[in-house]
């Protein structure tokens, strides 16, 4: 003997079936979009000069790669991007944040530099500045300036 469905019993394992399809706790999202997150930002108060350095980490817990390509801030002139390789620093174009993982800028690696500063920001101050990504929006980072010889405890 079979027994049919009513319609409600037929709606409801619709959308339990649907339901399964989404997928939005899984880490990437299925999206196909890249989802970041900025967190661990601090510049070391500058000692000299017109120039000073910033560090933060950017996450992306989403299932496509990005790319941070600028940094502006109303602190500075000008804020450049650079990587560190064989303990050299060089200006880049961008630097890649990959699906599901993290770019980390931090002191000795790759970092943000603060040029033609327009004051010089001082411990306990905070410094605002905006990220802008190749294929996500802008975001807005609030970074603490730390002693000049400040050294975080994790993440960087």
């Amino acid at each position: 003997m079979r027994r049919r469905l009513g319609p409600a019993a037929l709606a409801i394992a619709g959308a339990l079936a649907l339901a399964g399809c989404g997928g939005s706790d899984s880490g990437d999202n299925g999206s196909g979009k890249a989802e970041l997150s900025a967190g661990s930002a601090y510049m070391p108060q500058p000692v000299s000069g017109d120039m000073a350095a910033g560090f933060l980490t950017v996450t992306n817990k989403g299932g496509a790669a990005d790319e941070l390509t600028s940094v502006t801030s109303d602190i500075a002139g000008q804020v450049t991007v650079h990587e560190t390789v064989d303990g050299a620093m060089q200006e880049v174009k961008s630097l890649k944040i990959p699906a599901g993982g993290r770019l980390e800028l931090r002191s000795g690696g790759d970092h943000l530099m603060f040029e033609q500063l327009k004051s010089k920001p001082k411990e306990g101050q905070t410094v605002s500045v905006e990220l802008h990504f190749a294929h996500s929006g802008p975001m807005k980072v609030e970074m603490p300036v730390k002693p000049a010889t400040y050294t975080p405890k994790t993440g960087h």
